[in-house]
């Protein structure tokens, strides 16, 4: 199954090209930072043959030598099969756009990541047909990116670090980092990066630690990003339903003092109230009636519109 995880691990690259310079000094290959990059489809399928696509697929144009193509996998786990389907990628795209072809593979884990690095070879009775050595970025050899400035300077790295680095001690304060750089970003990329890691990390501690980090809107004060407008109308959704629930609890607090028995249906009729006028009314009657039901003998609905013409 295909995870938002997965998905943001090679998305990256479609989307923040600016990602691949430093991922290629890292594997110790040059790569200037002036060069083309083009997405080009992913479909690896034949006419027939059963189904394949590449996660992502770039074409990259360094301005200081010919093009080629990289072919960009994640992988959450060890699996057999990709050594035969990595093969085929770089053969299939080689084969189709005439140009030469790495293979890069994104891992979160360093199991994972030994493990991709192959080789995986094709080969029988002491003959070898083809081998395939995958490029591989992991924990191990990703930046750890906690510094707010570096993270300002290279949000698409920090980004990637902090999805990469999820599981690891270090995530805290890489998350710390990025929510730090987000402050001096223009809207739309603040957005994007925000978006992007509340995304990719999802329902685990470190998606939660992101979303509690960006919950303190003075890192967005009056600026309307995507976060800060969810944060203030949580904030008052939060505010109107803590109040409501309150003046429930004070309600039942009263009556239960006056020792009035509250049936079921009465009490989910209070405590499920959201209208504070309501409440109030009832909450000022409490002390009052002799019977739990006298609370909303006086309750009116809201006038309808009339359908009659004026």
């Amino acid at each position: 199954m295909v995870t938002s995880a997965h998905e943001g691990m090679h998305r990256m690259f479609q989307e923040r090209p600016e990602i691949l310079t430093p991922v290629f000094r890292m594997l110790g290959l040059p790569l200037p930072e002036k060069a083309t990059v083009e997405v080009v489809t992913g479909d690896a399928t034949e006419t027939r043959p059963l189904a394949r696509h590449v996660d992502t697929v770039l074409r990259v144009g360094p301005s200081d030598g010919e093009d080629f193509l990289l072919a960009v996998e994640a992988q959450g786990k060890q699996d057999p099969k990709k050594e035969a389907s990595w093969a085929y990628y770089v053969a299939y795209l080689q084969s189709k756009y005439r140009l030469p072809v790495l293979l890069l593979v994104v891992c979160r884990d360093r199991t994972t990541a030994k493990w991709a690095a192959g080789p995986f070879t094709c080969e029988t009775r002491g003959w070898t047909a083809q081998r395939t050595y995958p490029l591989v970025i992991g924990p191990d050899n990703l930046p750890v990116i906690t510094d707010a400035r570096t993270a300002a300077e290279k949000p698409a790295m920090a980004a990637f670090s902090a999805l990469t680095h999820a599981n690891s001690p270090d995530a805290d304060a890489i998350l710390d980092a990025m929510g730090q750089a987000l402050a001096g970003m223009t809207g739309e990329a603040a957005d994007y990066f925000y978006q992007f890691l509340d995304v990719t990390l999802g329902e685990t501690p470190a998606g939660d630690k992101w979303r509690n980090i960006m919950g303190f809107v003075n890192y967005f004060p009056g600026r309307g990003h995507v976060m800060e407008k969810a944060y203030l109308e949580g904030k008052d959704q939060g505010r109107a339903a803590g109040k409501a629930a309150g003046e429930a609890r004070g309600i039942l607090r009263v009556l239960e003092v006056r020792g009035l028995p509250v049936s079921d249906t009465a009490r989910e009729r209070i405590t499920s109230c959201t209208d504070l006028a309501r409440l109030d009314d009832w909450l000022d009657r409490a002390g009052t009636v002799t019977d739990v039901e006298e609370l909303f003998t006086d309750d009116t609905e809201l006038p309808q519109p009339s359908s009659e013409p004026a």
